[in-house]
C-alpha cells in the first residue's frame, strides 16, 4: 500500500533547504528553512527569494507545484517508466499528489535537490547492457505486457526529463546519460545527435562529453554532477513558469532572462550563440524546458547544451521563437542582438562563426 505524502522536506546537498505542504486547494506551500536562510542562497530568484515567510505556488502551468520543484519531476518517457512500475504495484497513478511524485524521485533526481521521505524506486544493480535495455525500451513503446525489468528501468531511467527513451549509467565512476530511439526517431538518431554535438563543438557551443557506444547510442556526461557533488539545476521552463509543451517563450525573453539571471554579458552571449545553432541547424524543438542553469561557486550560469538534433518542432516553427517569428529571416536574429543589448558587431561574428563551422548539417540558408 502506498501511503500518502503529506508533507516534504527538501535537501540541498546535506542541508535542509526547507518544507512544502499541499493546501485544500492542491497549490503548494513553501518555507525556507531559517538556517538556510542565513548561509543559503534562492534557489529560484524570480519566485523564491531568501527569505521568511510561506510563499504560494501558482495553479498553473505545473499543477500548482512550484517551478523549480516541477524541475525534479520526470516528463515524457521518465513517467511512463515510472507509471508502468506503479500499475504493476498496483498503485492508482490518479491518485497520486504532486507530493507523492516528488517523494518518488527522493534522493533521485536531476540537479541538487532530494525530497524526504525518500520512495525512490531501487534495483538490486545497474544494468548496463545496452542492447537488452534498447529490447526492454521497444517492448514499453509497444505496450507489451512481458517486461522482465520494469523495475531496473524505472530505477535507471525514472527520474529523467524528455521524451526520448534514456538511463542513467556509470561510466568510469562517473554519471552518463545514455538515450534510445524513440517511435518516432529514425534508427540512427543515435549517430545523429552525435554529430550534432561535435558540429556544435565546432561552433563554440559548451557542451560535456559525448559518445556513441556501440556505435548507435548516444551518450553524453551529465552536467549537474561532478564526482560525488549535486549541482543545483534550473530549467528556463521553472524559472519563467513557462509551459515548456506549448510556445512559450522568444529568445529575446530568454536572453534578458539570462542577463538578470546571471549579471553576465558571457552568459548572454553563449545563448546567443545557441540560437543561431537551432535556427541554422533546424533544431526546432527549442522548448522551455531545452534550456537550463547550474548555480556553481555562488553564481548562476547557463548549463552546456543539450538535446541538439534536427526537429520539426510545432507545424514546422521553432518552438521558442525568434523575434516573434517561428520561421525568422536573417534580420529577426539580428533583432534578437539588437533588443536585448547586445553588441551587433559581436552578435555578426557569432553569426559567421556559427555560419562557417555548421556546413555540414546547416539547414538555413541566407537569402
Amino acid at each position: 500500500m502506498f501511503k500518502k505524502t503529506e508533507s516534504l522536506n527538501i535537501n540541498i546537498g546535506k542541508q535542509l533547504l526547507g518544507k512544502m505542504i499541499l493546501s485544500d486547494k492542491n497549490i503548494c506551500l513553501f518555507e525556507y528553512n531559517p538556517e538556510f536562510i542565513n548561509n543559503g542562497f534562492s534557489i529560484s530568484p524570480f519566485y523564491l527569494p531568501l527569505k521568511l515567510g510561506v510563499f504560494t505556488s501558482r495553479p498553473e502551468p505545473f499543477g500548482g507545484l512550484f517551478g523549480v520543484f516541477n524541475d525534479s519531476l520526470p516528463d515524457g518517457w521518465g513517467r511512463l517508466l515510472i507509471d508502468r512500475y506503479l500499475h504493476s504495484k498496483g498503485i492508482q497513478i490518479n491518485s497520486l499528489s504532486v507530493l507523492d511524485r516528488l517523494a518518488i524521485v527522493g534522493s533521485k533526481g536531476v540537479g541538487a535537490l532530494s525530497y524526504m521521505p525518500d520512495k525512490h524506486i531501487e534495483a538490486q544493480s545497474e544494468n548496463n547492457n545496452l542492447d537488452f535495455v534498447a529490447n526492454e525500451v521497444r517492448k514499453i513503446i509497444s505496450d507489451e505486457e512481458n517486461i522482465t525489468s520494469i523495475e531496473q528501468l524505472a530505477a535507471q531511467g525514472g527520474s529523467s526529463g524528455g521524451a526520448r527513451p534514456k538511463v542513467f549509467i556509470k561510466r568510469n565512476n562517473e554519471s552518463w546519460i545514455v538515450k534510445f530511439p524513440s517511435s518516432i526517431d529514425p534508427k540512427n538518431i543515435g549517430e545523429i545527435e552525435y554529430k550534432y554535438s561535435i558540429v556544435a563543438r565546432k561552433c563554440g557551443i559548451e557542451m560535456t562529453d559525448t559518445e556513441l557506444l556501440e556505435e548507435k547510442y548516444f551518450a553524453t556526461k551529465r552536467f549537474d554532477r561532478e564526482g560525488q557533488n549535486r549541482i543545483h539545476m534550473h530549467s528556463a521552463a521553472g524559472l519563467l513558469y513557462a509551459d515548456f509543451r506549448y510556445p512559450s517563450l522568444d529568445y529575446t525573453e530568454l536572453i534578458k532572462a539570462t542577463l538578470a539571471l546571471t549579471k553576465s554579458l558571457e552568459e548572454a552571449y553563449k545563448l546567443f550563440r545557441l540560437m543561431v545553432f537551432n535556427v541554422l541547424t533546424g533544431n526546432m524543438d527549442d522548448h522551455a524546458k531545452n534550456f537550463s542553469y547550474l548555480f556553481e561557486n555562488g553564481e548562476w550560469k547557463l548549463s552546456p547544451a543539450y538535446d541538439l538534433v534536427p526537429s520539426q518542432g510545432i507545424n514546422g516553427n521553432h518552438t521558442t521563437t525568434i523575434n516573434g517569428k517561428g520561421q525568422p529571416i536573417l534580420d529577426d536574429i539580428f533583432s534578437v542582438a539588437i533588443n536585448t543589448g547586445l553588441n551587433i558587431k559581436t552578435a555578426k561574428k557569432i553569426f559567421d562563426e556559427v555560419y562557417s563551422n555548421c556546413g555540414e548539417i546547416r539547414k538555413f540558408r541566407l537569402e
